[in-house]
């Protein structure tokens, strides 16, 4: 094959096989790379009922189709999984130089299977793969682990792994890659169940390009373009996701409110970020490079370095938790690194807790004497260390967001503004309630609603607009969020990042000079040999859409959890209750425009027919389902596991 390496690494960790498939060419050219292979494997073979950290749960780890090529921002690889954390499809993406070398190492799909007896890691170098001993791996926190198997097999091997909150099965724990990317959404705590500690990889088999000289030609075109363009070479690649609390509005204090340029305080400002900066570093052929170097100048963790603290650090474990000193962001954000969690659930699920205190619907009792004052900073330090080792009510904290809220009951739920487990805040009927409703791993930001608007994208993506590529969401919501969907899809199965700022330029190759996806169908083309049209990549990014749909609603999902969160003073009120009627009629727009029934939210048959998916059909019509979702099942919280030592 090219473009792809051809291969699909399935490992049993419970008989302890591994073996190497042919990659389907049928399936790849329908799914890509990347979330479109992952979220097929999924649907066909993780069954409705299953305990996400049971050994019947798969976890799937695959590089994009253009992921190990020339093409510039695309070493990128989704990790994806039946998410403990929300019950649904759990997906992350992230970046480095892991997912590069594991496409280099001839894989463009791993899927791993069973649960080990013991700990283990698996090694993977240039089309072979073993599995080795992770004993004195476990309880070793994320930057340790990735140090020693860096001592074991040479320092430039690369690694994604799991820190203590993964093996102490913390509902959101992520998978770091290289210490500083993660990829989120309770894979981590799959990676735990499992019993697999780490990855380590070395590559060095090159795709081969169907049509080498013209790929290189596009690739070096879209290089330069990030090297010359004043936006991204000048503010992106100065200060990355930072320039975020600028223009998109953090919420504060468990989304109190949403705060505007002159409400950050100045500390908290790009420039003002600059004085703990020690250098920037990109993923692997990245020419933007709009990651931070930075040091801790007090306090126990001073002299610390770490890399890549972004705005989601500064809004979820900062402001919307009610901290604003950007040495305890600092230290907060690399607690969530060495032990492996995502800072957004692991901040959303601290700034409800921090509301239940403040509303008097938890106290001291409940929280075992810590005080979680808006303020108090070591406070939420030491509940970080309490939720990893699942200590005292670090252990409640653990279960994330919406089972923190079930579990505590009263008037807890209340409180709890999710979509499917995940928060994003609560906003009135429009693109942010509907894309938050509708995405298929729960509230997110980034299924499609962020290219909306275009913000940092120019004329490029006026243009856009105004020749019809993009629907305004101005005037129609609902087909520039599909729009959005599809062409992110597609960008998650390419392996291309979405940039720092979320533009366009940065999702789709080449969108700066040709028009939405014609450049991608080039790359494509020149790539695979498979001559892909503009329509033929949009209709990837719709299967991959609907087979995500699909998975979801075998396993509970229908649109009666497409919701709208609403606090309590709104939800009670006739203004409630009439933008709950408008995001309704929302949603059946959006289900037409799909291809879903307009009342279950289910897609329809001849849809999936329409879009050559017959077998996503039968299993979806034919196969078994869970009558409705509520969650993930929850344990006893005296039957997880606890170990490791602090950080």
């Amino acid at each position: 094959m090219n473009g792809w390496q051809g291969k699909v690494l399935d490992v049993d960790l419970t008989s302890e096989k591994i073996q190497w498939h042919p990659l389907d060419p049928e399936t790849a050219r329908k799914f890509l790379g990347g979330r479109g292979l992952n979220s097929y494997t999924l649907l066909k073979d993780v069954k409705p009922g299953i305990d996400p950290l049971g050994p019947e749960n798969v976890l799937c780890i695959a590089p994009g189709v253009l992921s190990g090529t020339p093409l510039p921002l695309s070493s990128r690889v989704e990790v994806s999984t039946f998410s403990p954390y929300s019950g649904i499809l759990g997906d992350g993406s992230a970046g480095g130089m892991f997912p590069t070398f594991l496409k280099l190492a001839g894989v463009d799909q791993l899927v791993v299977r069973g649960a080990s007896s013991s700990p283990v890691y698996l090694w993977i170098e240039d089309g072979r793969a073993e599995l080795r001993d992770a004993s004195s791996l476990w309880g070793k926190n994320t930057w340790e682990t990735v140090d020693a198997l860096k001592k074991e097999h040479g320092r430039d091997v690369r690694v994604a792994c799991i820190g203590q909150a993964g093996e102490n099965l913390v509902r959101f724990a992520s998978t770091i890659v290289d210490k500083h990317s993660s990829a989120a959404r309770g894979s981590g705590a799959v990676w735990g169940a499992k019993r697999l500690k780490a990855i380590a990889v070395r590559g060095t088999i090159k795709p081969t390009l169907a049509r080498a000289d013209e790929f290189r030609e596009l690739a070096d075109a879209d290089r330069k373009f990030f090297l010359t363009d004043d936006f991204q070479h000048n503010t992106v690649r100065k200060y990355g996701t930072h320039i975020g609390v600028l223009t998109w509005e953090p919420g504060f204090r468990h989304y109190q409110r949403y705060l505007e340029k002159e409400d950050i305080p100045e500390e908290l400002m790009p420039d003002s970020w600059k004085r703990f900066e020690s250098g920037r570093y990109a993923c692997f052929g990245c020419p933007v490079a709009c990651k931070n170097r930075y040091v801790i100048p007090d306090g126990p963790y001073r002299g610390e370095e770490n890399a890549g603290l972004e705005y989601e650090s500064i809004h979820c474990l900062g402001l919307n938790c009610g901290v604003t000193g950007p040495e305890a962001i600092m230290v907060l954000s690399n607690l969530s690194d060495k032990y492996g969690m995502d800072v957004i659930a692991l901040g959303n699920t601290i700034a409800l807790a921090k509301d239940l205190f403040a509303h008097g619907v938890i106290s001291s009792k409940e929280t075992r004497g810590l005080n979680l004052d808006w303020e108090d900073a070591q406070a939420e330090i030491e509940l970080v260390h309490q939720t990893a080792m699942r200590e005292g009510f670090g252990n409640v904290v653990a279960e994330g967001l919406y089972n923190m809220a079930k579990i505590i009951g009263g008037k807890a739920p209340d409180y709890c503004w999710h979509v499917k487990g995940l928060s994003r805040g609560v906003h009135p009927p429009g693109i942010m309630a509907l894309a938050h409703a509708t995405s298929t791993r729960g509230a997110d930001h980034l299924r499609g609603r962020t290219w909306a608007y275009g913000e940092n994208d120019g004329e490029v993506f006026t243009g856009l607009v105004s020749e019809g590529f993009v629907p305004d969401v101005e005037t129609d919501v609902v087909n520039c969020l599909t729009v959005c969907e599809c062409v992110t899809a597609v960008t998650d199965a390419l392996g291309r990042c979405k940039g720092a700022v979320t533009s366009w330029v940065a999702a789709v190759p080449l969108v700066w000079k040709y028009p939405l996806l014609y450049g991608v169908a080039r790359l494509l083309s020149s790539a695979t040999g498979i001559d892909y049209t503009e329509d033929e990549v949009m209709k990837a990014g719709e299967r991959i859409y609907i087979t995500e749909r699909a998975f979801n609603v075998r396993h509970g999902i229908s649109s009666v959890h497409d919701r709208i969160p609403q606090k309590p003073d709104v939800r009670d009120s006739s203004r409630g209750e009439e933008e709950r009627r408008e995001h309704r009629e929302m949603l059946r727009e959006y289900y037409r425009v799909h291809g879903y029934d307009e009342e279950s939210g289910i897609p329809l048959r001849e849809k999936l027919m329409e879009l050559d998916l017959p077998e996503v059909a039968s299993m979806l019509f034919e196969g078994d389902r869970t009558e409705n979702w509520d969650g993930p099942p929850l344990w006893d919280l005296d039957d997880y596991p606890r170990g490791g030592r602090r950080a």
